[in-house]
């Protein structure tokens, strides 16, 4: 039986929010992807170029550290990697978080929040960031997801969750 697992970075706690729904519908374990040093309203302020996600973000090195690490990935066939949009693409933790284990032969669903943006390249910077025989399914925006909505992509996702 396939084991899946809900991944997610949630800097205001709106994508938090959709991935504790999303876990629950899929039947899905939940890990938070916490930075070391938690993020301040200041340095979320995307107008400050001299906050502190506006450096991270034009700084394509950039790997801000994860304060907790996953025990194992071994235990997941499946894996949701949820987040919100920062400048059109995943803040630089994902980068972290999919550097930091091997995806060898898991599946890999994108999921995102935002305010104003879609997914855009978001799946292309990724991708190459983990294992090259991961499998990645087509991402989802999920602004303002139902839980009825949740449960069809779920089901329309078929055998893979």
């Amino acid at each position: 039986m396939s084991k899946t697992l809900v991944a997610y970075f949630s800097a205001s706690g709106v994508t938090k929010d959709v991935a504790q729904r999303l876990a629950q519908v899929a039947g899905a374990d939940l890990f938070e992807i916490k930075p070391l040093v938690p993020y301040t309203r200041e340095d979320l302020d995307w107008t400050n170029p001299k906050s502190r996600s506006s450096i991270e973000m034009k700084d394509p090195a950039s790997r801000p550290p994860i304060a907790e690490q996953l025990p194992t990935l071994d235990t997941y066939d499946t894996i949701f990697i949820g987040f919100p949009i920062w400048w059109y693409v995943a803040p630089t933790i994902i980068d972290t978080f999919l550097e930091s284990y091997d995806f060898s032969n898991k599946t890999i669903i994108p999921f995102a929040t935002s305010g104003s943006s879609g997914l855009g390249k978001t799946v292309e910077v990724l991708k190459p960031l983990c294992s090259k025989d991961a499998t990645w399914l087509p991402g989802k925006l999920l602004n303002h997801a139902s839980d009825d909505m949740l449960r069809d992509w779920v089901k329309d996702l078929g055998g893979r969750v």
